[in-house]
């Protein structure tokens, strides 16, 4: 297989997964990381010799990625006015707190533990998707959580989004529909939190990368694969507000099912490769 066709079969790939991961981002709100992860941790040690770095690497370009996604995401919901920027605000501190906890333990863990932490964390999202209905509440909705209740949730959130490579838009979605709003608002919210949560993240990622003694996949700026970030974030731009617009006018019950197996899949994809 000669260098040329290599590379077209890795570009044509990165395309598809970001393309993918644009529409997972308007219609679910998710961020796009549980597709473009696995994507890059499948095809990447094809091309690259530096195993010690690659699943932060994963993470951290995907964190990359997702700030390009949200924005468009953003956009396309804010012109049906289902962005609830007061709750953005409100959130924003304790998310990026939650992400530089998730940074300090990603700069502490190996390789090794780090796909457990992504498969264990994909495993529990997928319940969200192929249950929807066990977290509808229609009668008496609680309210959004505030004080020491939102530092705690939203600084979690943060966290654990940020060691996933993931925008944490699944348990802010659940979240805001347990509370009482509407799945179009949930989501599109989510989207503008997928933001909050990867920009700190991708800096962090490309920080802790650049002080690494390890090598690093080549095409890398820290923790973030170029080619791979273009690659992707070309499509999303694209496809994020495609989402965004089958999500204002589609009942996605079905594709919140079939996404949720593809989680379940992955989950147990990462498993192996930890076992």
């Amino acid at each position: 297989m000669s260098f040329t066709f290599d590379t077209l079969v890795m570009v044509l790939t990165l395309l598809g997964a970001g393309g993918i991961a644009g529409i997972t981002t308007g219609l679910f709100g998710v961020g796009g990381g549980f597709i473009i992860v696995p994507t890059l941790l499948a095809i990447l040690p094809i091309f690259t010799d530096a195993p010690d770095t690659l699943v932060h690497t994963a993470v951290g370009t995907s964190l990359a990625s997702i700030i390009v996604s949200s924005v468009r995401a953003v956009q396309a919901h804010r012109r049906h006015g289902a962005v609830d920027f007061a709750v953005l605000r409100s959130w924003a501190p304790w998310l990026v707190l939650g992400v530089c906890v998730g940074l300090w333990v990603a700069s502490k863990v190996d390789a090794q533990r780090l796909v457990l932490v992504f498969a264990i964390g994909v495993a529990v999202y997928s319940i969200y998707f192929i249950f929807p209905s066990w977290f509808k509440r229609d009668a008496d909705p609680w309210n959004l959580p505030t004080g020491g209740g939102l530092a705690l949730l939203a600084s979690a959130l943060g966290g654990f989004s940020a060691l996933l490579g993931i925008g944490g838009g699944t348990p802010f979605v659940v979240t805001m529909v347990v509370c009482g709003r509407t799945a179009h608002q949930a989501v599109a919210t989510a989207a503008g939190v997928g933001f909050i949560i990867a920009l700190p993240g991708a800096i962090g990622f490309l920080a802790l990368g650049m002080l690494d003694p390890k090598p690093l996949p080549e095409g890398s700026l820290g923790y973030i694969h170029i080619p791979a970030l273009l690659a992707i974030s070309f499509m999303t731009m694209f496809t994020s507000p495609l989402g965004a617009r089958i999500a204002q006018r589609l009942n996605e019950a079905h594709l919140k099912r079939a996404f949720g197996l593809y989680l379940l899949m992955i989950s147990g994809t990462m498993f192996q490769k930890f076992v």
